[in-house]
């Protein structure tokens, strides 16, 4: 490390103020910030001074990610090696995803651990890394052109938004839909800070209304020829709760969906590490369970003859599709949520109450976590305009007494 930092110390000269590659100083500076501390000191009278800076905070958020990316790992691989097992090896499809896997000589027994997590590798580490190099290329563009550092955000926007996509996802429309979000839904808006949606989710439904056949959650599993499957929540959609699962499988996570949000489990463990740290809030997390068991009570004290998403309870809204996931990592967004003490329970249960809207009046779509949270990350800063003004009346009647 000690040779890492004296050749860094020995090329600053070339991209500080008047070097060479002055232009460049952000990567420089990403790069050296990311590696060591920095020893910028805050000049004025007014700071803020606290351990948790930026780059901490992101990476706290990363670490709380760890359970669910292994999730994702082994739930890809062990869907695939089912279906595999199931439909017979000759009908594989034959690209370069089995190439990679012949090459390493790596089989398809789906009650292998390393099967499962080989072959879920396969699938998910091109789509991240594509989202981390296409994101990383339009940070460091935009952090050169505004002459801003590079921010660590980066790191957490480029792993969440492989979790939220199906395995199946070309890759170039993984390109595209991390340009979309990092472009239009954060640096248009001025960068880290300023963005009204989840970049993360804005690049998902960009690539879900621009191309549905890629992400529909009907037919995420086509690691066969010919063969597709459907969702348990499209399931729920079309025949209630007569499922081919088990309860105890949806909420550790082995049953179809997008790679990373099927697993209330891990999500879970991920809750406890951004509340325990302070990062994530619990007053959001509570607040979204809350409205989603709300509305689902409603809806099933309602009842439909028609219509079998009126049937499913809150528990099984809990552990299907994108909720858990949704809930714990994108709803508690501390740039786009509510930062009010009471519009993030008013926040909360918006996204709770929406999320089971979308669900139940919309079978034709039956996930709504994504544009539930969008919704809520745009009637956001509208709460707590409302919540600071009602909270001012209320201090200046009781001065006026």
């Amino acid at each position: 490390m000690k040779l890492l930092r004296s050749f860094l110390d020995t090329h600053a000269g070339l991209f500080e103020p008047g070097g060479r590659l002055h232009r460049l100083y952000p990567v420089y500076e990403a790069l050296d910030t990311f590696l060591f501390s920095t020893d910028a000191e805050t000049q004025g009278s007014c700071h803020v001074r606290d351990v948790l800076d930026y780059k901490r905070m992101m990476i706290t958020v990363v670490a709380a990610l760890v359970p669910a990316v292994i999730l994702a790992l082994y739930n890809t691989g062990l869907q695939a090696n089912r279906i595999i097992a199931e439909a017979g090896s000759a009908a594989v499809r034959q690209d370069w995803h089995t190439a990679v896997l012949n090459f390493l000589a790596i089989g398809n027994n789906p009650h292998s651990l390393l099967h499962n997590l080989a072959l879920g590798a396969v699938y998910f580490l091109p789509v991240y890394l594509v989202s981390l190099a296409v994101g990383g290329i339009w940070e460091v563009l935009f952090a050169v052109v505004r002459k801003h550092p590079v921010n660590e955000g980066l790191l957490v926007t480029s792993l969440l938004f492989p979790m939220i996509l199906p395995p199946t996802i070309p890759l170039w429309q993984a390109a595209l839909g991390i340009s979309f979000g990092v472009v239009l839904g954060k640096e248009v808006f001025g960068g880290v800070g300023m963005n009204i949606w989840n970049p993360a989710l804005a690049g998902r439904a960009f690539l879900f209304f621009a191309y549905p056949a890629s992400i529909s959650g009907n037919a995420v599993w086509v690691a066969v020829e010919g063969f597709t499957r459907a969702t348990p929540l499209a399931q729920a959609a079309e025949k209630g709760m007569d499922l081919t699962v088990t309860w105890f499988d949806a909420f550790v996570g082995f049953i179809p969906g997008s790679m990373g949000e099927t697993s209330a489990l891990a999500c879970f463990i991920g809750a406890l590490v951004l509340i325990i740290t302070g990062i994530g809030s619990w007053r959001i997390m509570v607040s979204v369970l809350a409205g989603m068991t709300a509305a689902s009570a409603f809806f099933n004290i309602a009842g439909s003859a028609s219509n079998p998403m009126f049937q499913v309870p809150f528990f099984w809204h809990l552990v299907l599709g994108g909720f858990a996931f949704g809930t714990v990592f994108m709803a508690t967004d501390p740039v786009s949520a509510a930062m009010t003490r009471t519009g993030k329970y008013i926040y909360g249960s918006l996204i709770g109450i929406i999320v089971v809207l979308i669900r139940v009046v919309n079978p034709a779509y039956p996930e709504g976590m994504m544009l539930a949270v969008l919704f809520g990350n745009t009637f956001a800063p509208i709460i707590d305009h409302y919540v600071v003004r009602q909270r001012i009346k209320k201090r200046k009647a009781s001065y006026d007494q």
